[in-house]
């Protein structure tokens, strides 16, 4: 027999296996999961797969002791998420998610991640800036149901491009991305000039998956993000400070005021040395941030540097304490009353406004010029997904009053939370 009508014959053998090979897989019934984890369809194979998920917080709000009214006691739907998010060909991810929480339709993440491998990841869409600590961790995971004053520098949800990825099973992970520059403790939906930010995040873990066991836990990290901002009458790029218990306490003066608005006008850097520790039940979370912003009204400009810091500790009894949120060791029985995990958490945090910002580009009588608070939190954990927590957070303040200071708020705060 020739060469050719062998060589022939082999390629056609390939061919008939591969095809019957490809026949077979797609004969393959779809997997349908229902968990805790949401719902999942899955191709056999795992390269296609869709997940429903979501997530629902009912949350009471109270000020006690507030005798000029500046804050509502209120019930409200916090957060209501809907989210969808899978695989497409193995190695292509995405997630959509949007919220409706506050009674407004919003889109909080929406991006493509192309995935080649654990160590590189791009990621290109609406995500979380990489930047503060606190922000990177679930609400659902936090032990406090509302952020601590840190979030009021940090930049929340931006469009862009990142990438990122981690090493040695999640040891060490890094971030670099390039958005479009949100505001202090705001989110942005487009860019308001030609320039854009630039973000870098490393955070590492040594010793997961090492000995001593005890240091498993412990994590150090550093983020920065730089880049020119320029705001406008209608979009000044800058984003009010708002207290724990969500009221406005810092703001720049805006034309109804003076005639005169404040912008955003030249260079803003970001700093943010960040950490955590958790072993057994016990847990530790302590971020600084530093944001030093270029702002300009009228004639004037000025670079105003402002400062915050938190420290928060907790202790999960009947679970282990993570960066994930408390684990019950056994999830709740409703018949026997058994299971579940209780958590206990103190926080303090402070954020320091420049006072080069007063009286020229912030009404000293309106906004305060330092803020510090203590709050303490307990979160009853039935499982890994329904939880029910209250808060108190008591907050001082230095100026933001025509007579002074502003009165401290003591803020009690309550949430039902359910995810799936």
């Amino acid at each position: 027999m020739s060469a050719f009508p062998t060589a022939a014959l082999v390629a056609a053998t390939g061919l008939l296996l591969a095809s019957t090979q490809a026949r077979a897989q797609a004969a393959e019934p779809p997997v349908v999961q229902v968990s805790e984890e949401g719902f999942t369809l899955s191709s056999a194979d795992k390269a296609f797969v869709l997940k429903l998920r979501g997530q629902l917080q009912g949350d009471g709000r109270f000020y006690l002791a507030d005798t000029d009214h500046t804050g509502t006691n209120t019930f409200i739907v916090r957060r209501m998420r809907p989210i969808l998010e899978g695989t497409l060909f193995g190695f292509v991810d995405f997630r959509l998610m949007p919220d409706f929480g506050y009674g407004q339709s919003i889109i909080q993440d929406a991006y493509i991640d192309f995935r080649p491998g654990e160590w590189v990841r791009l990621r290109a869409g609406r995500f979380k800036t990489p930047f503060g600590l606190e922000l990177l961790q679930s609400d659902m995971d936090n032990p406090f149901i509302e952020r601590s004053l840190t979030v009021d520098l940090v930049p929340n949800r931006d469009e862009g491009l990142e990438l990122h990825g981690e090493g040695e099973g999640g040891r060490w992970q890094y971030s670099l991305a390039v958005v479009n520059g949100d505001p202090d403790g705001a989110s942005t939906d487009a860019n308001i000039d030609d320039s854009f930010d630039l973000v870098a995040r490393v955070f590492a873990l040594p010793f997961k998956g090492r000995e001593p066991s005890f240091l498993q836990g412990l994590g150090l990290g550093i983020a920065v993000t730089r880049g020119l901002q320029f705001g406008t009458a209608t979009n000044t790029g800058l984003a009010p400070a708002r207290s724990t218990g969500q009221l406005i306490i810092f703001s720049y003066l805006s034309n109804a005021d003076t005639g005169e608005t404040v912008t955003a006008h030249g260079l803003h850097l970001r700093l943010a040395p960040q950490g955590h520790f958790y072993w057994g039940h016990f847990g530790l979370l302590a971020e600084y941030v530093r944001s030093s912003q270029e702002v300009q009204r009228g004639d004037a400009r000025a670079r105003l540097r402002h400062h915050a810091w938190q420290t928060a500790v907790s202790w999960v009894f009947g679970g282990k304490a993570s960066f994930e949120g408390a684990r019950p060791t056994r999830p709740f029985n409703p018949k026997t009353l058994e299971g579940g995990a209780l958590e206990v958490a103190a926080r303090y945090h402070a954020l320091d406004l420049d006072d080069a910002a007063f009286p020229r580009f912030a009404n000293p009588s309106r906004s305060v010029s330092h803020a510090k608070g203590f709050g303490v939190a307990t979160t009853f954990a039935f499982n890994r997904r329904v939880r029910f927590a209250l808060n108190f957070h008591r907050t001082n303040y230095e100026g933001g009053a025509p007579d002074g200071d502003r009165p401290p708020e003591n803020a009690l705060l309550s949430r039902f939370q359910l995810t799936f």
